[in-house]
């Protein structure tokens, strides 16, 4: 067991590794001095400056990783989830996606113009040039993904892959997958097939994190806990496990709550209202890695740590690889969810997918085991969130978790589509929080769910 003390010296060596210029890039391109960038990456880092035993454990175990690598690791990545926004924007139709790489996750980001190239180096990312944007690979994936009804039951995969720059296709026949891409009218000059005998299913009988129960006794994973309209709970989870009315029960089989929402193929999400029997609390249970706080939800970027929790086989970790997946299940086409190599069985299904503190997503389905290793793919929580009007339940300040106020934020300063300068002062869901980057706010961007823009104070 790693003590503390080798822990926080880790810590250390991450602040360093994440340390960039405080430079912001321009419209143009060029660099301009400017300390937003800076506190940027400082916030994001802040979140996983004191990550628990058990995750800084369950990396080393999963992923190789020494003490210092796994916390300079998880610095970097919550750095790189923070500045990915900004050099998007920034970049604009040049650019071609960010990922992390190496051992401690040293951030890259690809643009289509060479003239931006030193710009983004001067912000502190490492810069490659690239043929196609990533709205163009977004584009022809999108052109793929209005095609799956066509798509042979062989090609069940197909993702935007921005380390490669190219949409990639996964076939156990690449003749018939190169058919259906030509008959789709994307542009085969960006789709790569791949040979694969890879074979997703759904995991009906799955939990992640505490099980609950779908009627009779179908068995599902609690994703992560929600609230609506400031006071309802519940919680998300795939929406494989239950259609719109459903009952649930949980692992004590104690009456729980109802499938409120629920959509599946297409999407593999829903949301369950619980009843007052029930509290939604800002926690993944990690099994023997222990409790992990949830603190919000910046999207990992490709290349990052993630792990899985789940009832069948518990707690693993891996690795995100890309963005932007559709797969094809028996019962049809799931697009938008994320690959990644963390392996889970039948009885993860709807499970907690986190990295760091920030919840990624809910686990929909996948191919292996944890026997010999696999795949497994997740629904981002924020589409889940966004779609149903749900609050993420956070938990602040290592104290016992709570759930956060709803949109509408009763007593609370803080409002959407409103301007915020850096330095001001909000309160929400009973807390108060100090901006950290001048922006305007959106619903979806509460205080607790975007760590690299609020600190709590």
């Amino acid at each position: 067991m790693l003590s503390r003390k080798t822990v926080t010296a880790g810590i250390a060596l991450a602040v360093t590794l994440i340390t960039v210029p405080a430079v912001l890039l321009t419209a143009g391109g060029a660099a301009a001095q400017d300390d937003d960038l800076y506190a940027m990456a400082q916030a994001s880092a802040s979140a996983a400056a004191d990550p628990p035993q058990g995750l800084v454990d369950a990396l080393g175990r999963d992923l190789g990783l020494t003490p210092e690598q796994a916390a300079a690791r998880l610095v970097n990545e919550a750095a790189a989830a923070g500045l990915e926004p900004r050099l998007k924007a920034l970049l604009g139709a040049s650019y071609g996606g960010s990922w992390v790489t190496g051992p401690t996750a040293a951030p890259v980001t690809a643009t289509t113009d060479p003239a931006r190239a030193a710009a983004i180096t001067a912000a502190g990312v490492e810069a490659r040039v690239v043929t196609r944007s990533l709205a163009r690979l977004d584009q022809v994936k999108a052109t793929l993904d209005q095609a799956s009804a066509g798509a042979p039951k062989t090609a069940p995969v197909w993702y935007v892959d921005v380390v490669a720059n190219t949409v990639v296709v996964l076939t156990s026949t690449p003749a018939r997958a190169a058919a259906w891409v030509r008959a789709s009218g994307a542009d085969v000059s960006a789709v790569r097939v791949v040979r694969s005998d890879e074979r997703p299913v759904t995991y009906y009988d799955v939990r992640g994190g505490d099980a609950y129960y779908i009627g009779a006794g179908t068995r599902c994973s609690i994703g992560f806990s929600v609230t609506k309209a400031g006071s309802q709970g519940g919680f998300v989870s795939a929406g494989h496990c239950g259609g719109t009315g459903a009952s649930t029960s949980g692992s004590n089989r104690v009456a729980q709550g109802t499938f409120r929402g629920s959509s599946f193929p297409g999407n593999d999400y829903s949301w369950v209202e619980v009843n007052a029997q029930w509290t939604p609390v800002g926690v993944v249970n990690a099994y023997s890695a222990g409790i992990l706080p949830v603190r919000g939800s910046a999207v990992a970027q490709v290349g990052s740590s993630i792990c899985r929790s789940g009832s069948t086989t518990q707690y693993h970790c891996g690795s995100v690889q890309q963005l932007n997946t559709s797969v094809t299940y028996s019962q049809g086409t799931v697009s938008g969810v994320t690959r990644t190599n963390v392996c889970a069985e039948p009885g993860d299904s709807g499970g907690s997918f986190i990295s760091g503190d920030q919840a990624q997503g809910v686990t929909s389905g996948g191919s292996g085991n944890c026997g010999s290793g696999g795949t497994t793919y997740f629904q981002p929580v924020n589409e889940i969130l966004s779609t149903y009007g749900l609050t993420l339940a956070t938990q602040g300040g290592g104290g016992t978790g709570s759930p956060t106020a709803g949109p509408t934020n009763p007593g609370g300063t803080w409002a959407p589509n409103t301007a915020y300068a850096t330095g001001a002062t909000v309160t929400y869901g009973g807390a108060a929080y100090r901006c950290l980057q001048g922006h305007t706010s959106q619903a979806g961007w509460e205080p607790p769910n975007v760590p690299a823009l609020w600190q709590r104070v």
